[in-house]
């Protein structure tokens, strides 16, 4: 699975706060939730970012508190992969429950600024800078997380197992 966007950039510790604000987690709707997804830390977010477009932070992304609206809201938005130095543990088992793609890759994090064009190569476990001309490795997606994520979360995958879709 090949994947290709500009890249957003933050810092160390995003917690889930920042990522969709408690205020706004009335809803499950996924739709209202990218509404808000980084709103009080990068108010352009939202309105502006590309289907396909990547999060790549500093380390502990998604510390906080553990809430399945959080890696909806980054799926929502259009945001194809969250790419970080380190991730917190419970924000991990959501993302991929929710369906969405982390990978950790702190040397990429390190050479890869707000705006870099990405591509990442899942099954390879590389990730190009297209925009510095750059290639990173990263340990690849187990394949039952790699199933996870092409089901589109946890729910959907048993569903397809139980023979339901």
């Amino acid at each position: 699975m090949a994947l290709r966007g500009k890249a957003w950039k933050y810092g160390d510790d995003v917690d889930t706060d920042a990522i969709i604000p408690a205020r706004y987690l009335n809803t499950s709707d996924p739709v209202e939730l990218a509404r808000h997804c980084m709103e009080d830390i990068d108010a352009s977010f939202a309105s502006k970012v590309a289907g396909g477009d990547f999060i790549v932070a500093g380390k502990n992304f998604g510390c906080g508190s553990s809430r399945e609206h959080a890696p909806i809201a980054i799926k929502a938005a259009g945001v194809s992969a969250v790419i970080a130095r380190s991730f917190a543990r419970i924000f991990y088992r959501n993302s991929f429950n929710m369906g969405l793609p982390i990978l950790e890759a702190p040397e990429a994090v390190d050479g890869i600024e707000a705006g870099d064009i990405l591509v990442v190569d899942m099954d390879r476990g590389s990730l190009r800078n297209e925009t510095k001309g750059k290639e990173y490795r990263f340990t690849p997606i187990p394949p039952f997380m790699q199933e996870l994520v092409s089901a589109g979360g946890l729910l959907n995958y048993i569903t397809k197992r139980k023979g339901g879709g």
